[in-house]
């Protein structure tokens, strides 16, 4: 059994763990990766303003979001076909979300259902992509509401799936994937039997009304180029507005005026997001972009944000840019792959600790006090 002492350390189990057609899928980026780096590199080159003498023996980690009190101002953000990761794997994160006393968000592309995960986390949210048949969009949100989805994080920097290299190098994609994929699970004997052989079907649940017997991750891909819809504009998301009568949020804001046009069609919250770096490689960090965008909008709406964060000192970095509160990804993605929901909440605990030792020594004991005043200097 690894040691895992820190959430890195589950990044090397999870590689260890799963094929690599998975690992490179959860890791890697578009074109050539600048994005994603810039994610991590940036975020990290946040300096913190450490004081002392403050008086912080007690350290409040909890946050209010669209009216719900949270744990921490953190949620599991939405990441497709999660569940191959782990066996039914949006479900045991689920449940792990739900015992930290955060939010889950369920991905379109989830190996598990809106029903089943319904079941097992409290709160859950549901990410919507922008999807050609609009009939099945209004049926997705029916479901949404129907299981009791909060929120629904509408998610509009997806039009065309970006380039990503890495999944034909890996066997996610092209015609020789079938058989790559195959190949890379034996190796894997672990996965192979927990994943690939206990968890079954490997199938795109929610997506099972209008793929049927093409649901599985050998479509995946395709579906994800045939489908999406370049043509929507702000004025069309006034029918989700009134189809939708709970938070929305959308997700993939970059630019200040895109934030304010979110704003202005009623939305709740928005996320400040580069899709993990895998779609438009060469744009800004979320970290850069998050200043600005909070600026312009954070007294209107909620201001959540992603990109490159890995530990709690990158939660509260976040917050101090800007944020009100911080989506999870590859972070939670590595931890289930490792250990499954064990692993989530082992790293929902180490992101716990990590906040509270940065807010000590930067002289804060509450979330609402985190700001651009604990910051050394401005992100250049």
């Amino acid at each position: 059994m690894p040691v895992i002492a820190s959430s890195h350390d589950f990044r090397k189990a999870a590689r260890r763990r799963v094929p690599r057609f998975l690992f490179d899928y959860a890791e890697g980026g578009a074109y050539d990766e600048v994005t994603l780096a810039r994610n991590v590199a940036d975020l990290q080159s946040v300096a913190l303003r450490q004081r002392v003498l403050k008086d912080v023996a007690n350290v409040d980690l909890s946050t209010t979001l669209f009216g719900r009190e949270f744990k921490l101002p953190v949620a599991l953000g939405p990441v497709g076909i999660s569940g191959m990761y782990a066996r039914r794997g949006e479900v045991q994160a689920a449940r792990a979300a739900r015992a930290a006393g955060i939010p889950a968000c369920l991905s379109t592309v989830s190996i598990c259902t809106l029903e089943d995960v319904a079941q097992a986390a409290d709160p859950f949210w549901f990410q919507l992509y922008v999807i050609r048949d609009r009939g099945f969009m209004r049926e997705l949100i029916a479901r949404a509401k129907a299981c009791g989805a909060e929120a629904m994080v509408f998610t509009v920097d997806m039009p065309i799936p970006g380039a990503r290299y890495r999944d034909a190098h890996s066997g996610m994609s092209g015609r020789s994937g079938p058989v790559r994929r195959v190949l890379q699970a034996m190796g894997k004997p672990g996965w192979a039997w927990d994943v690939g052989v206990r968890g079954r079907p490997h199938t795109l649940g929610n997506l099972l009304p209008v793929l049927g017997k093409d649901s599985g991750l050998n479509d995946y891909m395709g579906w994800l180029g045939k489908n999406f819809d370049p043509s929507i504009v702000w004025k069309d998301l006034d029918w989700i507005r009134s189809e939708w009568d709970r938070p929305l949020i959308i997700k993939g804001i970059l630019d200040p005026e895109d934030a304010r046009e979110a704003a202005a069609i009623g939305a709740n919250g928005i996320v400040v997001s580069n899709h993990g770096g895998r779609q438009l490689d060469g744009v800004l960090s979320s970290a850069r972009a998050l200043p600005p965008i909070a600026q312009a909008v954070g007294d209107q709406l909620t201001v959540l944000a992603d990109g490159g964060v890995r530990t709690g000192l990158d939660v509260v970095r976040m917050l101090a840019l800007g944020a009100d509160g911080v989506l999870l990804g590859r972070a939670w993605l590595y931890a289930l792959a490792a250990q499954g929901e064990a692993g989530v909440t082992k790293l929902l605990d180490l992101i716990a600790r990590e906040m509270r030792v940065a807010m000590t020594l930067t002289g804060v004991n509450r979330i609402d006090m985190i700001d651009r005043s604990i910051l050394a200097e401005e992100l250049k």
